[in-house]
């Protein structure tokens, strides 16, 4: 047998078929690919709208430090600012404002409620959370991170935010 010959023609034909399947077995996109896709295709709606406020905007509304508490900035960005509330170098709740335009459904928790802090509708989010909507549009909320930190805290610290001065915003 001639294996010359057959090394000749057999070369040609493996790397022939090896270009085929190599060429045939594209990757489908990773979860990862998938959401970047999904979030910047045409029709994607955007994550923070154009008209939602500047979180920093936000910032000298909230509660001063005192009683005890120290309140921390932790988070800004465009329609948000949080803040932890601190005590004795515990963090014992979230001090938040959030612009409901970026996010309308969230008001939907405040209709149909009775109740009402500092003159704004008022809701209890899960059993931790506590929130008024400000000028129909501002989400100010207080969530317990500390059994100790109670219903009736919540509600007293979130009198102790500027709401006025939240409501004048737009």
């Amino acid at each position: 047998m001639n294996f010359g010959k057959i090394q000749r023609i057999l070369a040609p034909f493996l790397l022939g078929l090896l270009l085929l399947v190599s060429s045939c077995a594209t990757q489908a996109p990773s979860r990862y690919e998938q959401a970047q896709n999904a979030s910047t295709g045409r029709n994607a709606t955007p994550a923070v709208v154009k008209v939602s406020t500047q979180g920093s905007l936000f910032n000298k509304y909230f509660p001063k430090s005192g009683g005890g508490y120290q309140v921390v900035p932790a988070q800004e960005k465009k329609g948000f600012a949080e803040y932890k509330l601190k005590k004795d170098g515990k963090d014992v709740a979230v001090l938040s404002v959030s612009d409901t335009v970026n996010n309308p459904s969230a008001k939907q928790k405040f209709q149909g409620s009775g109740k009402t802090i500092a003159g704004y509708p008022a809701a209890n989010i899960g059993n931790n959370g506590t929130a008024v909507l400000v000028a129909d549009r501002y989400q100010v909320k207080v969530q317990s991170r500390d059994s100790s930190f109670t219903q009736s805290d919540r509600e007293a610290w979130l009198q102790k935010f500027n709401l006025r001065g939240i409501a004048a915003l737009k």
